[in-house]
């Protein structure tokens, strides 16, 4: 009788692993990760790793909370499920609702609730849409972004974004004709400006930018604008000074919508509840996700202002029903826990702490600026990056074949470090409970990694 197959060789032989290079993933066995505790995780040969990217930027309150998880027990003992359709509802859904009216960085009218933040950008799309049409106003279809950002995988969401990794061999962005999917260059100073160019004169070039492709694109066409408060599965970029307040005088001047995609920014991240408060954005769509639950159960969110909502409200009451939403919209267990969330955030002060936090965390980072393969640091709050150039004199990037961003965040994985690299950008955004000595621990990890990054390279 044959030997029962590990977890990391069934796992090869059964899951469809995401943003994963199946081919080689059989020679390159995946991390199992099998217990949480604090700020860390556990593999099932019981070492210990700082999770220094909260998973996938979400488990903002650690990875054994057990206020959430009392929650999420609690809800399966009372309603383990029930929907929303037909003004169907639950005590969950409604009280979160309301809380998140009550947080929200500008006045919003609704919530709309999806399962993550590719469905909450999507669902999005179809509310500028569907709200166009329901003014009378169908022509305006055209959505901008910006290259090199994220915004999910769905089709439309991926559309959206500007990242080739998310576009090649799907067919994406959508091919329709006139194209509904635009983008405007990329905010990264550092990267692009032309030399001796200021931020603020960056900002003004990128903001004229995107006035010049809304005339060439025809004003009457163009829908929405959606924009990340920090760019972060671009490479953690922080808008240059002065960028949203000229961004949105143009959108405002062709009455083109804001939308705010907080899923990474949102709940604290950026040293506000919101990243739109901290860059002055007043979005008239903002959609939300992963800390919202602190990446415990997946849920997800969508607000609308009035004026977008009194015009989707009277459009269902034309067609008889707002023909959109999931199965586990508003489900009453992730409402539950995202609810519980918000609570936390509030008894253990966590906007207080990430502020208190946040010189130390940036100051950490900006120490690796003087290494010689780092070209620029840059973060806010409890968010970061470090770029790394082959030359950074003559900020030249390493060669694609080098992989060295690669190369980085498995010299840090050895160190009991996990980091994510986005290209040659390092990316950091641990849980928001994180002390001040783990917060050390992190940079003397991260000192390690680099010092024999130098070495290999």
């Amino acid at each position: 009788m044959a030997e029962p197959l590990g977890t990391g060789d069934k796992d090869v032989a059964t899951h469809l692993h995401s943003y994963t290079n199946l081919a080689a993933l059989p020679q390159t066995p995946p991390l199992v990760i099998v217990e949480g505790d604090g700020i860390h995780v556990v593999d099932e040969n019981g070492r210990r790793y700082l999770e220094a990217m909260s998973g996938l930027w979400c488990a903002s309150l650690g990875f054994s909370n057990k206020r959430l998880a009392e929650a999420g027990a609690k809800a399966l003992n009372t309603l383990p499920y029930y929907h929303t359709f037909n003004q169907r509802t639950n005590v969950a859904v409604a009280d979160l609702a309301e809380r998140l009216l009550a947080l929200a960085p500008v006045p919003m009218a609704r919530v709309f609730f999806a399962n993550s933040g590719s469905e909450a950008n999507d669902s999005a799309v179809k509310m500028v849409w569907y709200y166009h049409n329901a003014i009378g106003q169908p022509q305006r279809k055209k959505i901008i972004a910006r290259r090199n950002a994220y915004h999910g995988v769905t089709v439309a969401a991926a559309s959206m974004g500007g990242l080739d990794g998310n576009h090649r061999d799907f067919d994406l962005p959508i091919a329709t004709a006139p194209a509904r999917f635009l983008h405007v260059d990329c905010p990264h100073h550092y990267r692009y400006a032309e030399p001796g160019e200021t931020e603020q004169d960056f900002s003004s070039r990128l903001a004229q930018q995107l006035e010049q492709t809304i005339l060439a694109e025809g004003p009457e066409t163009v829908a929405a604008f959606i924009a990340e408060p920090v760019m972060g599965a671009g490479g953690v970029l922080v808008p240059p000074a002065g960028y949203f307040e000229k961004v949105q005088a143009v959108l405002r001047k062709y009455g083109v919508l804001m939308i705010a995609d907080e899923v990474i920014c949102g709940f604290g991240r950026t040293g506000n509840m919101f990243g739109s408060t901290t860059f002055g954005i007043q979005p008239d769509i903002l959609s939300c996700a992963k800390a919202l639950s602190s990446g415990y159960v997946p849920i997800s969110a969508v607000m609308v202002n009035e004026k977008v909502h009194s015009a989707i409200a009277a459009n269902s009451g034309k067609l008889g029903s707002f023909g959109h939403g999931y199965t586990y919209s508003g489900h009453p267990v992730a409402c539950a826990v995202a609810l519980e969330t918000l609570k936390v955030y509030e008894d253990e002060r966590i906007l207080d702490h990430v502020r208190e936090l946040a010189p130390a965390f940036q100051a950490g980072l900006r120490t690796f600026v003087e290494r010689p393969w780092v070209g620029n640091v840059r973060g806010v709050g409890l968010i970061g990056a470090i770029e790394l150039m082959a030359d950074k004199a003559a900020r030249t990037p390493f060669a694609a074949d080098c992989k060295a961003g690669y190369r980085f965040a498995a010299l840090a994985l050895e160190e009991g470090l996990i980091v994510r690299a986005m290209g040659d950008s390092i990316g950091l955004c641990p849980p928001l409970i994180i002390t001040r000595a783990e917060l050390d621990d992190l940079f003397a990890r991260l000192a390690r990694a680099m010092d024999r990054f130098e070495k290999e390279y």
